[in-house]
Parts: structure tokens; sequence; C-alpha cells
């Protein structure tokens, strides 16, 4: 990349550069968008994304980072970028202006209003200056090129094809094909430019300073260095920079920013509220919990920020494809201007050598190595407006693959919110006890029955010690009172120690609470969820994509068939342990089908490792969730899984469009250039002109309503 000497390049085994070209490299740079390309690419040192180092405090790295992460460094206090600014649409065309003023009045002069002096060196000259504010940058990047070892980059294509011209004397041929190109690569930095805007969007969320209340004064400080427990104070219209507790009595928020969604969501006093919801009424006060670096819209920031680093297999393709492609068209070049010697009897060295410039022209990879890109870049955007994060362009290659979507049943596709609908305990029990003993062991699950449990129940009485409380995965809870043995779980758990029950579980459609105690059967809770609004939707969609829909649980069987019932779906299976769910999703990936995963991304992890691409729900909810997940729904709803994959399905199309519009049209151009029946003017067509029809084609998917 020009002028940039800290950015450094990886390479395969055999040399070959994986990342960015450098001329993608420029464009990125000018569009003040470098970052989009540089995370798991390059490492670099320059501060040149302003929004993103915003996000960021300077003592905060990455959980993976080696200490190394550019996007941790900054030095400046004010989140400002002080190294390299966006250019302004004017600057970036400023030099094409001049050279095409230039050009005109050389075309002008040479066949309108031909002038007697204008000729020999005076038109060589006219036509150099015509070519120096569009050449220049060129030549000097193909020379930065080749001294870090990559030679035949486009920047070197493009020098000596209109070298060539010049020194053949088709000076206006010569100069207009150095400002066709550099008028592509302008309309490319607009394009990148317009891509990180939209994801920039997202990224500029959190406020830099928040309101802190000390002894009930107001104190302005900096977000990255308020303390636990501190107090902040939110006007209307403030941004909250911290997750935190409610503490006013109530309050409305704007949580367009995690989830996409701008209908207010009005909290209660104890209620959780995140960084980046907006305050829209009265004044609250928040009780920070989590540190500025760890909070809910600083993992979701990083997950969007680090998108670009997993790239998707057509793009790691064409970029290596890319440089085995330039040497050998080079090679063809040379070959079409030398080896018709030996073979035509009236061989005109001139002639031969226009055609090869001509290929040369023609054979330039411009179209691909950014359009490509920049279309990814575009499905990432489109996904993140609509509260979809993916962790990679290489996930909306995946998910439009799907063919299966896997599902959890609570917290995917019902609401999560239980509710105990009966108490059934044998008299012989001392009621007031056994449930004071439940609500306690509970105190220690943060599973949504739990929660029901202490809804029902109240406040757990803390004056009540149990010991030896463990968690049985998939079963349930395990504890002592006094030394006597307490369960709380589902039947399985009853079964495991051997616990008789004169209850038939499947009889009963509501999800059961099995309590033993002393070793005996105690009784059930009965609890029920309600099905989200748009699950039944999400089902149909689904199928209307032509993608097979199972529902996995570990709820029980009858409750499980029952949802599924409800809402169409064919597959479902309940009583299932975590290894039972792994076994039904590789029985599914037996078929050679590709399979997403529905759910939490904590207590299913084993699932998502073994699924094509892990989707989880309730990314506000679990930082686990985020780190574990491939994709991301923020607002919980079922309904974005289906337009998660349309999103990843449009995005392989446009993507594809592309590939094959710039392959088609270069390659019969290039057939018709080595024959000499194209000129350079074709030759910039099959170049730029195709280059931009695929960035403008690229460019659709973010103005696409999904």
């Amino acid at each position: 990349m020009a002028n940039n000497k800290s950015h450094i390049h990886t390479y395969d085994e055999n040399g070959n550069q994986l990342c960015c070209t450098p001329q993608e490299g420029k464009i990125y740079k000018n569009a003040g968008a470098e970052k989009l390309v540089e995370d798991g690419c390059c490492a670099t040192t320059d501060k040149v994304y302003a929004p993103i180092k915003k996000m960021t405090p300077d003592t905060e790295k990455h959980p993976a980072d080696d200490g190394s992460n550019h996007a941790a460094e900054h030095a400046d206090d004010d989140g400002h970028d002080h190294s390299t600014q966006e250019k302004s649409t004017f600057q970036l065309f400023l030099p094409a202006i001049i050279s095409f003023v230039i050009l005109m009045a050389g075309l002008a002069m040479d066949h309108l209003i031909p002038q007697f002096w204008f000729k020999d060196w005076v038109r060589i000259i006219w036509y150099a200056a015509a070519y120096l504010p569009v050449g220049v940058p060129v030549l000097t990047d193909a020379f930065e090129s080749i001294r870090k070892g990559d030679v035949f980059s486009e920047f070197f294509l493009m020098s000596i094809a209109t070298i060539g011209a010049f020194a053949i004397g088709e000076y206006p041929e010569g100069v207009a094909v150095m400002l066709f190109y550099s008028v592509g690569e302008v309309f490319q930095t607009l394009a990148v430019q317009r891509a990180k805007g939209n994801i920039a969007k997202l990224l500029d969320q959190r406020p830099d300073e928040v309101t802190v209340l000390v002894n009930d004064r107001p104190q302005t400080v900096k977000a990255a260095e308020v303390e636990l427990n501190s107090l902040i104070q939110l006007k209307p219209g403030e941004k909250l920079a911290l997750d935190g507790i409610l503490i006013s009595q109530s309050a409305s928020f704007n949580t367009s920013a995690l989830t996409g969604e701008s209908k207010p969501d009005t909290k209660q006093t104890g209620d959780t509220v995140l960084a980046g919801m907006i305050n829209l009424n009265t004044v609250a006060q928040v009780r920070v919990n989590t540190p500025y670096a760890d909070s809910k819209l600083s993992k979701i920031l990083e997950l969007v920020q680090n998108a670009t680093a997993q790239k998707a297999p057509t793009e790691l393709f064409i970029r290596k494809f890319a440089r085995i492609y330039t040497p050998i068209v080079v090679f063809l070049a040379v070959t079409i201007c030398l080896l018709p010697y030996l073979f035509v009897d009236e061989y005109i060295f001139r002639d031969w050598l226009y055609r090869a410039l001509i290929f040369l022209v023609i054979s330039c990879p411009c179209a691909l190595v950014i359009s490509i890109p920049l279309g990814y870049f575009g499905g990432i955007g489109a996904a993140s407006r609509n509260g979809i994060l993916f962790k990679g362009s290489n996930f909306l290659d995946a998910l439009a693959e799907v063919k299966n979507v896997v599902m959890d049943k609570t917290g995917t596709m019902t609401e999560g919110v239980f509710k105990v609908q009966t108490v059934n305990l044998k008299q012989e029990f001392d009621r007031d006890l056994i449930l004071k003993l439940v609500n306690v062991i509970e105190n220690s699950s943060t599973h949504p029955v739990a929660t029901a449990i202490h809804d029902h129940l109240g406040e757990p009485d803390h004056t009540v010690i149990l010991d030896n409380v463990e968690e049985i995965a998939g079963h349930g809870l395990k504890g002592s009172y006094q030394g006597k043995e307490l369960l709380v779980g589902n039947f399985k758990l009853m079964d495991k120690f051997n616990i008789q029950y004169d209850v038939n579980p499947n009889d009963i459609v509501e999800t059961l609470i099995a309590i033993a105690y002393e070793g005996k059967f105690a009784g059930y809770l009965t609890i029920a969820d309600s099905i989200k609004e748009d699950a039944a939707e999400t089902v149909q969609k689904l199928q209307s994509l032509g993608v097979k829909v199972t529902m996995l649980s570990g709820d029980k069987a009858t409750v499980v068939k029952a949802v599924a019932g409800k809402l169409g779906i064919p597959n479902a299976f309940g009583d299932l342990l975590p290894e039972d769910k792994v076994n039904k999703v590789k029985e599914i990936k037996a078929r050679n089908e590709t399979v997403a995963f529905v759910g939490d991304g904590v207590n299913d992890a084993p699932v998502v490792a073994l699924s094509d691409v892990g989707i989880a729900m309730g990314g506000l909810g679990s930082d686990a969730t985020i780190e574990t997940a491939d994709v991301v729904i923020q607002d919980d709803k079922p309904s974005k899984i289906p337009m998660a994959i349309n999103i990843g399905k449009q995005t392989k199309k446009i993507v594809w469009q592309n590939i094959a519009l710039a392959f088609g049209v270069k390659a019969v151009v290039l057939v018709l250039g080595a024959g000499g029946l194209a000129t350079m003017w074709e030759a910039v067509f099959a170049d730029v002109g195709v280059a931009l029809l695929a960035i403008l084609n690229a460019v659709r998917i973010q103005k696409m309503k999904f």
C-alpha cells in the first residue's frame, strides 16, 4: 500500500500474498475504511478508522489479542483520527477533473480546431501534463508495490500499458486509460465509504463521557474511567455508555443501537439497561454493574469490528486467483507482442505492442478484487442494520447454503418467560419447608425455570443454608439440608437417583419440576411458557426457502411436541440431554446436509460447535452467547433467522453475478484485443466499465429490504 510503511501483509507457505491487494489497500485507505480489510489480514499501527478507534479505550484489548492489536492503540483521548482523514468527494475527483480538462483541450486541438503549433514536443508535453495528475499516483503506487515485492499489481499493469501507449505515440489513449482507471478508483472509494458508513453507524454508538452523581452532585467524567456501582444520571435524549441496573422507578429507552428496532422499551426499577440505549422521556438514574470494556455493546462492537477478518471461500479464492492470474496475463502480453515475429510475414512491432497493451489493460482484475469484498461488506452491513450480527463473511456464504435449521425451544421459539401454574405436593411433607428449600436451591441456577419459581415464591430465605449444591446437566439440581438429600429437576433426575413416583409425566403437557426429599418423591410444580408471536411465521418462511426445520429440547417430549404442532414443525424431539442433541445433529450431517443450530450458545455449546453455523438468540443477555455463536440475533426474534438466510443468499447471488460479469466481458474483449479487433477504448470499458458495473451491483444489497 502506498506510503504505508507499517502495513504488513500475510502470505501463504509459497510466499503468495493472501490479504488485500495494493489497489484494495489504496481504495480502502482513501475511503477512511482501511479497518474493513486489515483485521485478520494485515497488521498495522495506523489509526485510520476513527469510529472504531473511539469505541475502544486505550487500555482495552480483544480477548484473543496478543498485545499487538491495532484497534486498541490510540494515543489521543479525544477519539479523533490524526493520521489519515477521509477525503471529500471533490478531493477524490480533483486530479481526474484536471486531467480531463487538459485531455479534452488536447483532443479539440487535434481534431476540432487544429493548431499549427500543436505538434511534436509541444503535443507530447501537453498530453504528459494531462497524464501527470492521474498517472503519478499510480506510478508511485506501482513503485511502492514493486519495492515491497509485489511486482504484478494492478498499478504495474496500468503503468506499463499507459507508458507503452506514449512510447508508440498514442498519447490521448494513454491519458484516457489512466484517467478512466483513476475515475474508476474514485467510484470504488465512494462505494467503500458507503459500506463503511453503514457499519460505522452501528460502531459509533457509545458516548465518550457520562454524568456521574458524586454526593448527589453531577460530574462529567470519561466513560472508560467510571467505577463499578457508580450512579449515572441520564437525561432525556442521552445515550447510555455502560451497562447497569435502573434505579429510577421507570424509564423508556430506544434500543435501536442494539436490536435494530426503534420501538420504545419501558424498563422498571431493578431492570437491566445496556450501553447504547437512548433515554427517551424523563431523567433516569442507573447503577453501573459492568466495566466499560465488558459491556454488551462492547462485545457487539468487537464482533462487528472483526466481522471482515473471516473471509468467505469465494473471496479467498478470488484473492489467490488474482495473484496467479496477473503474472500469467503479463507473460501472455509479452508473448502477443513478440511471438508473432516468428510466424507473421509482415511483422510490425508497433501494431503488436499496441495489441499487447490493450491485452494488459483488459486483464486488470479490478472488478473482482474490489466488488467482491464490497458485496460481503454490504451483506454484513445490511444484516447489522436489522439487528443481525455476522462474525464473518464466511458465515454469510455458509448460511446461504443451509438446508436444515435445528432450533432449541425455550427462549428461541418461546418467550422463555415461565410461570408456575400449579403446585402439587404430597400431604406428608411440610409444604412451606419444601417450597422454601426449592426456592433456595433454584437461587443457584440462572435457568428461566428458576426465575419462574422465584417470581412465584418470592425472595429466597437466605437464612436457609444448603450444602453440596450441584447442577446435573440435563437433569436438575442436587443438594442437602441438615444432612437430608434434596433433588429438584425433571423426572429423569428422579430415575437417576431411583426415586419412586406415582405420576406419569407424559400425561401432563406442561413442563414439570419434580421434587424429592429424604429419598422420597415429594411432588411437582407445573410451569408453562408462551410461544413468540412471530414463531409460526418464522417456520413458514424457512420452509418457503427450502429449509427443513427441526426442534430439539431438553424439555418434556409432550411439551415439545405440543409447541412443534402449533408451529408446524414436523420433526421435534424432547427429553434430550446435550449429548442427545449432538447425536441428532450428527444424524442430519451424515446425510451430507448443512445445518444451522439456533439456541442460547451456552448450554448448547457442543451442538453449536458441531453445526455449520451457530445462531444465538438472546445476544443482549449473555456474553458467552456472543463469543460462542457465528451469528447473533440481537432482539430475540426468530423471524430474523430466515432474514439472515435470505441476506446470505442475496449476498452470494450478487457476488457470483459480479464474477460472471467480470470474467465474461473480459474473456470476450481479451480475445478481440489479441486479434487486433479491439482498441484501447474497448479495453477501458472491459476494465473500468465492468468494475463500475460490478460495484454498483454490489452496492444494491445495501438498499435491499429483507
